[in-house]
């Protein structure tokens, strides 16, 4: 029997097929590299490797945007014509909640999954994130908390845990030891970006400003190469220091080079934008027309239906470039859901 790094049993996979998988999962547990292009090898080689399926699931749905929730859907559709194992049905059935937009139903279900398969990363990550789009501050701490101590430093991704650990442990304010966590985490795995992520959190919850602009300078190279998926947030952090240090230009700066250099249209660095932008236009700060290109890129997020964080920070952009009509129409989507919607899979 084949097994994943974290020893779980994989079904309808080759040798192959798991070396693809379990290189997505590690790529995405530290929000590295291309975790979508090695799954979808891991599929190529082996189509009825459903683990796989799954995991390409998640990548989709978890991203919450509309147009990669169509295709998690149709992902989802096609795993309910395969043969699942006990563990692989238990993830599809999270999988149908979350993409039906039931987010609590769906975190609640990994958790009994983990008790179950305490050494599945790919639903701990998963769940992590729900109970983060959640806002859900103690079952961040205690997903991990519960699982932890079937783990140990020779299991494969323990650094992983740890880093999610420390971020939970920081958003229930125990920011002592979620220092120590995140740093250990780090020390462990350096490029652990949301463990690194996890110490920015609590250096800004302890106004431990100056500390904090070494924290990201000092550790730079680990969390800002061009195929790291979560630079953008921690770019924010880092800009967010320096608005409280009263350095609006370098903010600005920041937000030009690194927040908006690209002009992505990925929904979760709009968000960043959005955030940074709105925080300077509350202390008075000019910030020309940076509201009108960052509003023209949610229009394709913006639905009402998909998150209501995205569809906030979309207002502010549009409140931001002065497009009230766009508010207006954002509001009514999120007022009238459309029928049908959550029957489609």
């Amino acid at each position: 029997m084949i097994k994943d790094l974290q020893g779980n049993r994989i079904s309808e996979a080759s040798a192959e097929a798991v070396d693809y998988y379990d290189q997505a999962v590690a790529a995405f547990n530290i929000y590295s590299g291309d975790p979508f292009s090695l799954v979808n090898k891991a599929i190529e080689v082996s189509p009825g490797f459903a683990m796989a399926h799954i995991f390409k699931a998640y990548l989709l749905g978890l991203a919450t945007e509309p147009e990669l929730n169509g295709y998690a859907i149709d992902t989802v559709r096609h795993l309910k014509s395969m043969r699942l194992s006990d563990r692989e049905a238990s993830h599809l059935g999270a999988l149908e909640l979350m993409l039906k937009g039931e987010w609590t139903s769906a975190a609640l279900v990994l958790d009994i999954h983990n008790c179950n398969y305490p050494l599945d990363i790919v639903a701990l990550q998963a769940g992590h994130l729900m109970d983060f789009y959640r806002a859900n501050a103690r079952n961040l701490r205690d997903r991990l908390a519960r699982v932890l101590p079937y783990w140990s430093g020779n299991v494969p991704g323990y650094p992983i845990l740890l880093g999610m650990y420390a971020f939970g442990l920081e958003e229930t304010g125990d920011y002592d030891v979620a220092e120590e966590t995140g740093r250990k985490a780090t020390e462990l795995k350096p490029h652990d970006c949301w463990a690194h992520h996890a110490v920015a959190h609590v250096l800004e919850m302890q106004g431990r400003v100056i500390e904090g602009v070494k924290w990201m300078a000092s550790r730079e190279p680990y969390w800002s190469d061009d195929d790291n998926f979560f630079k953008v947030h921690n770019w924010w952090h880092r800009a967010l220091y320096h608005q409280e240090l009263g350095q609006e230009e370098v903010v600005l700066c920041i937000y030009d080079k690194h927040i908006r250099n690209a002009n992505s249209t990925v929904a979760l660095e709009l968000i960043d934008a959005s955030a940074m932008l709105w925080r300077l236009n509350l202390e008075g700060v000019d910030v020309g027309d940076r509201w009108d290109e960052l509003a023209d890129c949610w229009q394709a997020h913006a639905d009402g239906h998909s998150y209501t964080f995205n569809d906030w920070h979309a207002i502010m952009a549009y409140l931001g470039a002065g497009r009230d009509i766009d508010v207006e129409k954002n509001l009514r989507d999120c007022k009238n859901i459309k029928p049908g919607t959550e029957s489609e899979m």
